[in-house]
Order: structure tokens, then sequence, then C-alpha cells
């Protein structure tokens, strides 16, 4: 069996270390007067690195003076910022484990993983989302304290709401109480970081899972300070401590985001927390050299400028179309010389420079992870000097497996092993990897963790994928998406569902075929790319969107889509039927995780009824739209 590892001589690999050992190298060596930085009442409330693990440790001894011991487990239902930080390090010098729980959780998922962990404390961010977890806490047989990170008008009425074992706080009240043990037990606070081990867990992360009940991951300090060093290292020339500023909108419940948050403490950078939907206009203001994010957000940005080329007018437009189609055509690895240079030249200065603005006008790169990116959006985005580096991970493994190097990227690959880490194909083309990184297991679950992690210590990512000659990584497929027709063919539908999510007409796509005769797919309708095309053959784009899908002329456009990605496909693979569908698939629904991923088996139960028409001669009808796009046989 192949293995590979990290090129030899990059990077470096370090272990025995704990989380609280970063944050104090990084007072050291990397401190930052504007380490942390968040909105409050729409003003930016800042922490240094100093003033943050003061915070930490006052914390760290309220917990103690509460009671807790080590290995108790502190839920964290919160939003992403600095409040988070604080509670975060605060439980980990204490030596409790977090739980932090996804805000975008159903309430059943939500008691679940509380009691399932055995939580003794909740900390939530303010009045609205404790007002959503009030109702479930008198069922928490451990709960002992709730705490409030902000406090509005409705606190001290919720306080009285709390079930009689319950204990009632505000994070400034835990903040006083632990600066007082402090002063009272000077030695409390070195005497808890010496006892830390860099085998203990450190947190517990409920993945949330496209099927069946979440699994708690455990991960250890080591598995966590091993990844950021090692991940951060092979970035050494291109993340230079204490000056570079990230803009940091990716929900730190989600590995990816925690641990690049590590990361940043450990170098010293100043990190700007903000939203999704707030991302350009605070980046003009922090104008950020360095962010994370995942694929979906690259495909809105990229459908955004699509969508302004299509309806700029003028010389304005004329040139945006210029840009865009010569953007299309981009290399990143080959950029064009001669006459192509001067005009690549002169659209950088007239476009492509604009383009750089929205994100702040400083941006180095960007980390994209999550899902797989698609390569023509790193070369489209690389020609305006706008580039994305892709990486892959799980939360089983801190996260990180592989990322592009800076001075190496492959578009449309993973990149590479990061320091200290193995990784191998199996036969069956699964992706196996070994190393620091992998948990130490799923909590209170040693049957599924042996299912995963199997005698020789290669934990069983779940993925499909092919390594190349120099060991970059493609991912291919969930192996556990594959299904047969019932002509006994097996079919692949990420990549195809990857192709049609291309097309400005496609939110998202499913494709079906499970002991079926032939491939179709779902596809739920962009409402912005398919008023968008209505406008432009003549169609009244503010018709209801199931009308607009109804149109003949909007139908032949699915179908030109279908069609083109049919050709270059097996004739099993081949989708015969589609059903446009006027729906959106989102967290809120349950039909995506918080991770963006799609809930398959839910989609499957959701549109039961859809999938039974595609197969129907002739298709059914209802609130949808049946297409056939080639004759099924």
């Amino acid at each position: 069996m192949r293995v590979c590892t990290c090129p030899p001589g990059e990077g470096q690999v370090v272990l025995g270390k704990t989380l609280p050992d970063l944050l104090d190298e990084a007072c050291e060596k990397y401190p930052n007067p504007r380490f942390l930085n968040m909105r409050v009442n729409g003003e930016w409330v800042t922490f240094s690195t100093h003033q943050f693990r003061e915070d930490a440790e006052a914390l760290a001894a309220a917990w103690v003076d509460l009671g807790l011991q080590p290995g108790d487990r502190v839920a964290m239902y919160m939003h992403s910022d600095a409040d988070f930080c604080r509670v975060d390090m605060g439980c980990l010098i204490a030596r409790t484990i977090d739980v932090p729980v996804y805000l975008t959780y159903a309430p059943e998922l939500i008691v679940y993983t509380l009691r399932h962990a055995e939580v003794k404390a909740l900390v939530v961010s303010d009045d609205e989302l404790l007002e959503r977890l009030l109702p479930l806490l008198s069922v928490l047989e451990t709960l002992q304290h709730v705490v409030i990170a902000r406090p509005g008008d409705r606190w001290e009425g919720f306080r009285s709401q709390l079930p009689e074992h319950v204990q009632g706080w505000t994070l400034e009240e835990l903040l006083q109480r632990g600066r007082e043990r402090k002063a009272r037990e000077p030695e409390l606070i070195p005497s808890l970081k010496r006892s830390i081990q860099p085998d203990d867990l450190a947190t517990i992360l409920y993945t949330s899972g496209t099927t069946g009940l979440p699994k708690g991951v455990m991960l250890t300090h080591q598995n966590l300070t091993f990844n950021v060093i090692s991940a951060f290292s092979v970035f050494e020339k291109h993340f230079l401590p204490q000056k570079e500023v990230v803009l940091s909108f990716l929900p730190l419940t989600h590995i990816f985001g925690r641990m690049m948050q590590y990361g940043f403490m450990y170098k010293g950078a100043a990190v700007y927390f903000t939203e999704p939907r707030r991302l350009v206009e605070d980046a003009q203001v922090v104008r950020p050299t360095v962010f994370i994010t995942v694929p979906r957000l690259v495909e809105r940005i990229y459908e955004r400028i699509l969508e302004r080329a299509q309806t700029f007018k003028g010389l304005q437009g004329r040139l945006l179309r210029q840009a865009v189609d010569f953007a299309h055509e981009y290399d990143w690895l080959n950029p064009p010389k001669g006459l192509k240079a001067l005009r690549y030249r002169m659209l950088d200065r007239l476009v492509y420079r604009r383009w750089r603005q929205i994100l702040g006008g400083r941006l180095k790169y960007a980390v994209s992870g999550g899902a797989a990116l698609r390569a023509q959006l790193a070369h489209f985005f690389a020609a305006a000097s706008i580039y994305f580096l892709e990486g892959y991970g799980l939360t089983e493994t801190s996260p990180v497996i592989t990322v592009n190097r800076y001075d190496r990227p492959r578009p449309g690959t993973a990149g590479q092993p990061i320091p200290g880490v193995e990784v191998s194909i199996a036969e069956d083309g699964e992706i196996l990897t070994r190393g620091p990184h992998v948990m130490k297991g799923y909590y209170k679950n040693p049957e599924a963790t042996r299912e995963v992690i199997d005698e020789e210590g290669w934990f069983h990512t779940g993925d499909v994928g092919e390594l190349d000659e120099d060991c970059y990584l493609r991912i291919t497929d969930r192996k556990k998406h594959l299904f047969k027709l019932s002509t006994g063919k097996y079919v692949s539908p990420q990549p195809l569902e990857d192709e049609l999510r291309r097309s400005a007409l496609i939110d998202q796509a499913v494709v079906v075929g499970e002991a079926r005769k032939f491939t179709a797919a779902l596809l739920f309708a962009s409402e912005e790319g398919v008023r968008l095309a209505a406008q432009q053959l003549g169609v009244d784009p503010k018709k209801p969107l199931l009308d607009l899908l109804r149109d003949t002329d909007i139908q032949r456009l699915f179908r030109e889509v279908v069609a083109e990605i049919n050709q270059s496909q097996p004739r099993w693979m081949r989708i015969r039927r589609v059903a446009l569908v006027p729906r959106t698939l989102t967290m809120e629904n349950a039909l995506l995780t918080p991770t963006l991923k799609v809930r398959r088996a839910k989609v499957r139960e959701t549109f039961g009824d859809v999938i039974e028409a595609l197969y129907q001669t002739p298709p059914g009808t209802g609130e949808w739209v049946i297409l056939d796009v080639e004759p099924p046989g």
C-alpha cells in the first residue's frame, strides 16, 4: 500500500503540547494588542492577547470555585466571537471538556447532545439564545449552572425561570468570582496548567452527520496542538507572526474554524469576527490579509460576478464581460505571456483591482475547506490575484489532513499531507490517514470507533479519492454515496452534482437512482439565477418561481445544462430525467448540515414523492416539474 507524507524538509512536527501552552507561547513571543475583535452594540470591542489570557484564567478559577472537576463537560451554545474563545480557553485551563452545540440544531438534537455529554454547565451568548433553550433545561438532570455572556433586559426574568437544580450566572459574575479565587490562591492557575496532559480530552464535538444521531468526536490537546503547529508551519513564509489581519466568519462550533482560531492565536494575528452577510461590508473596514472559507461562499461570489456581467450595460458591462471571459480561460499555474499579458494587465487595472477591493484590497490568500472547491473557481479568482487554497480534513482528524501550499498550488486537488500525517488509498478507493491528528474515538461509542480506526491506526475517512505522483490528493466522492442501479452498474453522484451546481440556474442538486433502472436528479432551482434568465429571455421575471420553471424556454436551459454534462459520462451515469424543485435546501429545514453538506437521507424522505414521479411513465405531477433529458432505457 503506497503511503504519502509531507515533502521532505518541509514544515514542523511538534508533540507533547497543550492548548494553554500555545496561549502562553503567544503571550511571550507574539503578543497582539488587537488579538480578538467583536462587535457589541455596533462598536468594536477589543481584547489583547494578555487580556484574553487573564480572562481565560479567571474563568478557569471560577469553574474550580463552582466545584467543577477535571473531565466535567461544559456546553457552549454561543455565537462565534471573542466570548466563545474566552469561554473555550477557560474550560481548557480548568481541565473541563467543552462541548460546542450548533446553533442550527433542532431542539431534539440539542437535548440529545447535552444529555449524552452529561453536561454540568451551559454557556449561552445572549437572551435570544437562552430563550430557545429555556424550555429544554428541565430534562437535563446533570445540569447545575447556566451562564450568559451578554445579558439583556430579559435575563433576570429568565434566571428566575431556571429549574430549581440550576444556578444562573452572568459571564462577568464568573470573571469576578474567578479573579477573587486567583487572588486568594496564586498557585491555582499554574498548578492547573501543570496538571494538563497532552493526551487529556480538550473537547467533544458532535458531528452534525448526514444520517442518524450525532457522534461525539473526542479530540485531545495534542490532537489539536499538533494539527495547529503542523498546518501553520507549511505557511511559515506566507503567514507572518503579528502581521496578519483575519476576518473570521465560519462557526467556531466547527473544528475547521476552531483549529484555525488556535493557529491565529499562536501566531499573534488580529482576528475580527463577522458574519457571512456582513463579509463585504466589514472587509472594507478590516482589510484582511487572510481568511478561511467554505466553497459555497466562493460560489456565491462567483455567481454574483456573473450576474453583474450579464446585467451591467455600456462600457462597464463590456469590460466586466471581457474580464469574466478572460478569467474563465486563466490558468493559475501558467500566467499569460506576450499580448495576452498586456491584455491581462489592462483588465487587472480596470476590473480585477475592483474585485480585490471587494475583499478589502489586501487579501493574500484564503484557505477553503469543508467540501471540494471546483478547480475552475480557483483559476477564475487567481486571475484577480485572489488565491483560494483548498485543504481537506474531517472533525475526526482535528481536522487538517492535506492542504495546498501557497507556492505550489494544484487547483482541483486538496493538496499534499501536512507534516507528520500519513495518507493512503485503500483497495476500494477509500482515503485512509494515520498520525497524531486522529481522534481518540467517539464518546461512549467504542463500536463506532472500531469501525473507523483499524488495528494499524489507520482512520477510514469514508471519502473516495486518488493520490497523484506528487502526493496531491483529489477527493472524488463519499464512499457511502455510491449507489448501484438495478442494472448492476455503480453511480458516483458527487461529480455529477458538482457539475450541475456550476450552473447559475441550480442552487443544489441531488442525484438519485439506487436500485432503479436509470440515473435521475433533483435540481433545486436558484431563484436568483432563474429570474435573471427569465429577464434575458423576455419572460416576466416577477412570476412565481414555479410558473417560471414551467416555462418552456426556461426548461430548455435546464435541459441544455444536463445534456452538456451527460456528454462526458458513460451511458449508465447519464441523467435521464430531472425534477425542477422550487425549494431551497437549508440548515433551518434540516436538509443541510451545519457544514452545508446535503442530508441525502432526509432529502430522499422529504422528496420521496418527487423521486417516485421521476420513475413513473409518464411522469407524475405536483409542485415540481419533471423533464426528460434523454429517453430512458
